[in-house]
């Protein structure tokens, strides 16, 4: 039966004292098209980085300083595919918009070490403060930092962290897994990219003129330019004290939570993403206040690709995922069964036909806003960074560098990835909401 996820019994180590040992730029063997490149109205609003941490065990075929070398080598062969990651993004004088402006100005390499080994820094699933020092932090800040930072950081017993910091107007998850397999596919002797990227951008370019045939309750006007306003509403780390705990669901557990919709549910496929997202909706909406009459909505992202008619192309480079939502009241959530929740967020996803997609392209080009809900699901579950194969092995986790923020909840998979089939849930809170999130999470899955 799920749990709370219990961390070490050593405290965790709250300084791993990295020493930065080199620091350069790395730049595309060829000068690259001097045309801006076009953003899309998705990737517009996604001008923040993502930091992920990808955990490798020693390998004495390949000590921390030769992996390195080969990443150095790696990142820039395969930047023959991925050249506009050495540019920056610029707003266009005459539109407004963000565009990549492509003239090469760098992408980071930073080589580093901890006089720690793996071991020592424990549990790598529950986040650890200290986890911030494997990563080049705060490349938004600034106007002319680099778009990709990759940082290696090297352990006493022969392992180390790739950490990795890259703009999200560049990549979604899908393309951002394209690029790992792509840059460990060149870390080799002699194999050959395996999946070249489609940078056509303009593939989901807004209708002329925009059409938007559907109303979208899930998106949030803004009244400033596009790229020029504040933090989102959905992106909102206010200042306050948080209770941070991790709910871990097994195999097992989520094979329940599908037959127990399932057996009610005219909706015979029941997906596993759709039973824990209906799962948290609940506990999320009735840990906040007893008004029944009060609406809670759930966002969680669907991959377009394949719903667009013509598809776009699987290796589409670019953020390809919009927001889909579902809304119930919290007395419909407290006292309607299970399965009606779970058909919901089913339904959401379900409604990303092509011509809602391209209406809420069409609905940025209009109205340049944000997805508008309570809280967000963010989910890492079946992205399989930890499948890509490197000289040296898979890494032995990987995982998004996290923060803790009450109005999104992640979902990332168990130490062994996407084979271990188990999901941990994480969720920050105020104290008392916790309380009842905890208290609710258990009883709904117990069956109660």
């Amino acid at each position: 039966m799920g749990s709370l996820y219990r961390s070490s019994s050593e405290p965790a180590i709250q300084d791993l004292k990295v020493l930065i040992n080199d620091s350069t730029l790395i730049f595309p063997s060829q000068q690259p098209p001097d045309t801006p490149i076009f953003l899309s109205n998705i990737d517009q609003v996604l001008n923040f980085h993502v930091q992920t941490l990808h955990f490798f065990q020693s390998n004495p075929d390949f000590p921390p300083e030769a992996a390195a070398e080969r990443l150095r080598a790696a990142l820039q062969k395969v930047m023959e595919a991925y050249d506009f990651l050495a540019g920056r993004l610029r707003p266009n004088p005459h539109t407004g918009r963000l565009e990549i402006d492509p003239k090469p100005a760098g992408v980071g390499f930073v080589l580093a070490s901890t006089e720690f080994s793996l071991a020592e820094v424990g549990d790598l699933v529950y986040p650890n403060p200290a986890f911030m020092q494997l990563i080049v932090q705060g490349l938004e800040k600034f106007d002319d930092q680099p778009l990709c930072v990759l940082q290696v950081t090297s352990f006493k017993c022969g392992g180390f962290v790739m950490g990795i910091s890259t703009n999200h107007a560049l990549v979604d998850g899908i393309s951002f897994k394209h690029f790992l397999e792509n840059l460990a596919s060149q870390a080799f002797d002699d194999k050959p990219i395996p999946t070249h990227p489609c940078h056509d951008r303009r593939l989901l370019a807004a209708r002329s003129p925009p059409q938007v045939t559907f109303p979208h309750p899930e998106l949030l006007k803004l009244k400033t330019p596009i790229g020029l306003e504040e933090t989102p509403p959905i992106f909102d780390c206010k200042q306050e004290h948080l209770d941070f705990k991790i709910f871990t669901l097994t195999p097992s557990d989520i094979t329940s939570l599908k037959s127990s919709a399932a057996a009610a549910s005219s909706n015979k496929k029941i997906t596993g993403f759709n039973a824990v997202s209906a799962l948290i909706w609940r506990c999320k909406a009735l840990s906040y206040d007893c008004d029944r009459d009060r609406e809670c909505t759930v966002l969680y992202a669907v991959d377009i690709r394949s719903r667009l008619r013509p598809p776009l192309p699987a290796a589409y480079c670019g953020n390809a995922v919009l927001t889909a939502y579902a809304t119930a009241t919290c007395g419909e959530l407290e006292d309607g069964p299970f399965y009606k929740a779970v058909d919901a967020v089913a339904e959401g996803a379900a409604r990303m036909s092509d011509e809602y997609a391209r209406s809420a392209i069409d609905w940025g080009e209009v109205y340049k806003g944000f997805p508008n809900g309570e809280f967000l699901i963010s989910s890492w579950w079946r992205l399989g960074f930890d499948e890509v194969e490197y000289p040296w092995g898979r890494p032995k986790y990987s995982c998004p560098l996290v923060y803790h923020r009450k109005d999104i909840i992640l979902l990332f998979p168990e130490v062994g990835g996407v084979e271990s089939n188990g999901v941990n849930v994480l969720v920050a809170l105020p104290p008392k909401e916790m309380e009842r999130f905890q208290s609710l999470f258990l009883k709904y899955l117990r069956g109660d």
